[in-house]
């Protein structure tokens, strides 16, 4: 351990000094002359607007330029917060303005920014910021480029180059993985809009290489979180349409990654009003993303009930969503909740049972309680999370162990869904593996559970819990014969009950809101293990 720790030391202090002679390099002239050597083509393909309608938030109202004071505001942004900092200089909210707005005023103020961040500045021109930046510029090119004066144009096509030239270097030594897909994206289009085939090239082939890496056998990301599957589909297939509408050949990979990543999107996201709570992802509506697939004839294969390590089953009126995958890489692993065997029942739309969702801020304690067992709807042994998580350099919660899924078994039929699997990651601490069993009649509205404790040769007494979360705003009231939980939604009327052990309300938290948190109610059941096999029967019949 002293070694690890000195070579951890001795690494960190050379990190530290390489970091530190970059940076003078990167604002050195040096630098600076090699990222100004570019050609004087021009624009000549200008997407569609549409096209990027998948990459920003629907908003019906659009402002005109008019109505923003912005020509000294890049002077003043270090009063900004890191998110309104990121805003203001990515140029997203172009996407924002009305067409009529003044092509003269949105120039100006593109020139002003020119004129104080020509050249590279660690924050402004960040892997991020500026792959938005460029993709923003280009694609309103209505306000931004038509009608132009012609030094205004030979500016602005300047440092396009010269910022796609920077992001060509940063994005070979960057680690993260969507920021490096959103600068493939910046990169081909720009490859597109000036005709120039190394950029697009480049761009192809490091897009492939990416998704190579970050997808698994079956096109799902090894990540396992629904936000990144739903923002892969979103950037492959805007480069898709850039790729369709400028008469570009379309690459085999990506019409084959787009068909996979669609397919498991129709099963866990699409037409979702709030989204699955698994792994990363928090209360987000698909409708916008949904209209874009149908305006652009998107349509995907519903084949599938398992992908990604999610099993999906579901009918008109109801859908039954689990978690039984394996837990990512530890290099993957920054969002993974210790969820396992964690389930969600949907009716009419509706949440019956839920997770708690994820707290997506990193540095705050409540994202790692938020990626605990105990705010899932699964079983718990001495309050101890089946996984353990460690912290990286950069602050975030990774993997520390892993674990066997047992004998998994899935039956579809008519009028009845089951399901039976196990794993073992209490094996080694408490002596227990975990096999939890769900069937759905379908004639009466009743989802059966079954949780079994088999014994291992390391077995040790300890404490377990069962909870089931619900959604803030359900009613639940517990019935004097300490067994029955009455559940209220707004669609429908349901009764817990569980006979052979003790139930309770509890208070939880519900981080299902963005970086927000609300008070929730949870159903709890609650005992301690026992030498033998221990059975524990409960079940949700609607009323």
């Amino acid at each position: 351990m002293f070694i690890k720790n000195v070579f951890f030391t001795f690494g960190s202090f050379f990190f530290q000094i390489f970091q530190n002679l970059r940076k003078i390099y990167l604002n050195s002239p040096i630098y600076n002359n090699k990222i100004s050597k570019i050609d004087d083509k021009s624009i000549f393909y200008k997407p569609s607007q549409n096209i990027l309608d998948a990459l920003i938030k629907f908003n019906k109202k659009k402002y005109n330029i008019e109505d923003f004071s912005l020509n000294s505001v890049w002077k003043k942004s270090n009063n900004l917060s890191n998110k309104n900092f990121k805003n203001l200089h990515s140029f997203f909210w172009l996407f924002t303005l009305d067409l009529k707005s003044s092509q003269k005023i949105t120039q100006n103020i593109i020139f002003n920014w020119i004129g104080e961040n020509d050249k590279y500045k660690e924050d402004i021109w960040d892997l991020d910021i500026l792959s938005k930046r460029i993709i923003s510029w280009i694609s309103n090119s209505k306000l931004t480029y038509e009608n132009s004066e012609p030094n205004y144009r030979l500016q602005f096509n300047i440092l396009i180059k010269k910022q796609t030239n920077h992001l060509i270097n940063e994005i070979k030594i960057s680690k993260k993985l969507d920021d490096k897909i959103i600068g493939c994206t910046a990169i081909i289009l720009v490859g597109l809009s000036y005709g120039d085939s190394f950029y697009l090239r480049f761009g192809i082939d490091l897009l492939k290489q990416l998704l190579k890496f970050s997808l698994d056998a079956n096109s799902f990301p090894k990540s396992r979180n629904l936000r990144q599957l739903v923002f892969y589909l979103k950037y492959l297939i805007v480069i898709r349409e850039l790729l369709k509408e400028s008469q570009t050949s379309i690459p085999d990979f990506l019409d084959e990654k787009i068909f996979y990543l669609g397919k498991s999107y129709n099963l866990l996201c699409a037409n979702k009003k709030t989204g699955a709570l698994f792994n990363g992802n928090f209360e987000d509506s698909t409708k916008d993303f949904d209209d874009y697939l149908n305006f652009h004839e998107y349509k995907f294969k519903d084949d599938i009930n398992e992908v990604g390590g999610y099993i999906i089953l579901r009918d008109k009126k109801k859908s039954l969503a689990i978690d039984v995958g394996k837990v990512p890489e530890k290099k993957f692993s920054k969002d993974y909740q210790a969820g396992l065997f964690s389930f969600e029942l949907e009716y009419l739309g509706e949440k019956v049972i839920s997770n708690s969702g994820y707290f997506q801020d990193h540095k705050h304690q409540l994202n790692i309680i938020s990626k605990s067992s105990a705010t899932h709807s699964t079983l718990v042994l001495n309050n101890t999370s089946f996984i353990g998580f460690e912290r990286d350099k950069h602050g975030h919660m990774l993997v520390s162990k892993n674990f066997k899924i047992l004998n998994k078994e899935i039956k579809l039929e008519k009028n009845f869904w089951f399901l039976k699997a196990a794993h073992d990651a209490y094996s080694k601490s408490f002596g227990v593996i975990h096999e939890r069993q769900l069937s759905y009649l379908h004639e009466i509205n009743k989802l059966e559970g079954c949780d079994t404790l088999i014994k291992t040769k390391n077995f040790n007494t300890t404490n377990f819990e069962i909870r089931f979360h619900l959604l803030p705003e359900i009613n639940i009231t517990k019935l004097l014969n300490n067994e029955t939980i009455l559940i209220e939604s707004n669609n429908s009327g349901w009764k817990f009950t569980c006979k052979n052990y003790k139930i309770d309300i509890e208070t939880g938290l519900y981080f299902g809101k963005k970086n927000k948190y609300l008070e929730n109610k949870n159903i709890l059941i609650a005992g301690k293990t026992i030498p033998e096999e221990q059975k524990i029967f409960w079940d949700i019949a609607k009323i």
